[in-house]
């Protein structure tokens, strides 16, 4: 079983990395990008005196709401998502994006193996006590090491030590209940870490990138319009894609918390109805203590 989910854990990372990061391309033309950029501002900055003289000729209205309405329409999500990864610097988007594909990974592997495990309590219990009755004690265990999960788990334990009096078979249950919550938390503590650090990455590249465009201003020597929002903008990115990781992973851990907790309940509530059948089919006594 643990190799089992090691390779559903490995096979949803490879598959959440390929359909969720960016092609090796995309970073060349990131860096395509920057580059031209900087020749644009360069040409710029050179012959301010040009622009000043003879403006542009203003564009026709038409043609811009044509190009405004057309823009949009063409570009895909995928477009989208990859054009705000460039703007906002590859060098500080993948490490938002690796959060992303790994807490998405574990996720997914820690719903898929809660749902495995998950059993009615009542069909369960029901089958159990049809086994009792006959008082079949060894057809009972045969069927809860056939039943996954831990309700049957914890049901087990306290068969086996069923024995040793009802007092030992309830510290069974109740030692063998706190090892199933341990597992079935597993994994949890890696979400929540991700869900902390991918704002705090983000945060760090908005900070690098608002002191990259304060080097710039100041190799310039001009405030100009364009150098501030445009190095504000790509440094907001980083950010923004930080907080969008965080609220995606804190749904997943919502849900898993949510469906913990309905199986540790269930597994109280099937765990106090097989300790009154033990008793009721007098399959274990309660200790008599002088």
């Amino acid at each position: 079983m643990e190799a089992m989910k090691k390779k559903a854990v490995v096979l949803l990372t490879v598959f959440l990395f390929h359909f969720l990061s960016p092609s090796p391309a995309w970073a060349q033309e990131a860096d395509t990008m920057a580059a031209t950029a900087e020749t644009t501002e360069t040409v710029d900055s050179a012959a301010p005196a040009e622009e000043a003289a003879a403006p542009a000729a203003p564009a026709a209205p038409e043609a811009e709401q044509t190009a405004a309405e057309e823009a949009p329409t063409d570009q895909s999500f995928h477009q989208i998502v990859k054009r705000y990864f460039l703007e906002g610097d590859w060098r500080f988007m993948t490490p938002v994006l690796l959060c992303l594909i790994l807490g998405l990974a574990i996720a997914i592997e820690r719903i898929i193996m809660l749902n495995l495990k998950d059993v009615n309590e009542e069909k369960l219990l029901s089958k159990v006590e049809s086994y009792l009755q006959k008082g079949d004690v060894n057809g009972a265990k045969e069927l809860l090491r056939k039943t996954p999960g831990p309700i049957a788990t914890v049901l087990l334990q306290a068969m086996e030590r069923k024995d040793e009096g009802i007092d030992v078979v309830e510290k069974s249950i109740v030692a063998t209940a706190s090892v199933e919550m341990s597992r079935l938390e597993k994994g949890l503590t890696w979400i929540s870490l991700f869900i902390a650090i991918a704002p705090m990455l983000g945060f760090m590249g908005t900070v690098i990138g608002m002191i990259q465009s304060f080097t710039e201003i100041e190799a310039a020597g001009d405030i100009s319009p364009s150098i501030v929002a445009g190095g504000i903008k790509v440094a907001l990115l980083t950010t923004v894609a930080g907080l969008i990781v965080a609220i995606i992973l804190q749904i997943f851990y919502n849900y898993l918390l949510s469906k913990i907790e309905s199986m540790v309940t269930s597994m109280e509530d099937a765990s106090i109805a097989f300790v009154d059948m033990l008793l009721k089919y007098g399959i274990a006594k309660r200790n008599t203590n002088a």
